[in-house]
């Protein structure tokens, strides 16, 4: 993985004239092209004042999840603890909620505007243990960038 290369690619998407739904669309078609690992990947966000999260823009294969409660499944679960969570193997997570039989690994990384988790990318793999530091660094800083261009805007 090429982190400067990615990281270019995404301060061009940040940067266009494009509205900030498409940006975000464009951020996960260009993680799950160039990284092959990378099999569903989507942007979660906080549904109004409800502890839940809402699915916004997205790639790969559909899912049900469209409406998280906070606390369940990964996701749920980084929306209470402001914390990344890496889970190299689904399978031995007793708070999961599946997305598929095909997917194997997730990743999971808050983004903040004014300190508050505001949402969450999620990026699922149908490989174990396939995730690395590599990964984490590179979604920091898409989310740091996005909450950024959050705070001026609204999706």
């Amino acid at each position: 993985m090429d982190l400067n290369r990615l990281k270019n690619k995404v301060d061009s998407i940040l940067a266009n004239t494009n509205t900030t739904k498409e940006k975000l669309k464009e951020v996960c078609d260009v993680l799950e092209r160039e990284i092959s690992y990378y099999d569903w990947v989507g942007f979660y966000f906080k549904n109004g004042d409800k502890d839940e999260l809402k699915l916004a823009q997205y790639t790969g294969e559909e899912t049900a999840h469209t409406i998280i409660p906070f606390g369940k499944g990964i996701c749920g679960q980084v929306a209470v603890s402001n914390q990344n969570f890496v889970v190299q193997d689904v399978s031995n997570q007793e708070n999961y909620i599946s997305c598929g039989w095909k997917v194997k690994s997730e990743i999971v990384i808050p983004i903040f505007v004014n300190k508050e988790n505001i949402g969450q990318i999620d990026i699922d793999s149908h490989t174990a243990n396939v995730f690395t530091d590599k990964d984490e660094q590179l979604l920091e800083y898409i989310c740091k960038k996005i909450g950024t261009i959050l705070l001026y805007n609204v999706l």
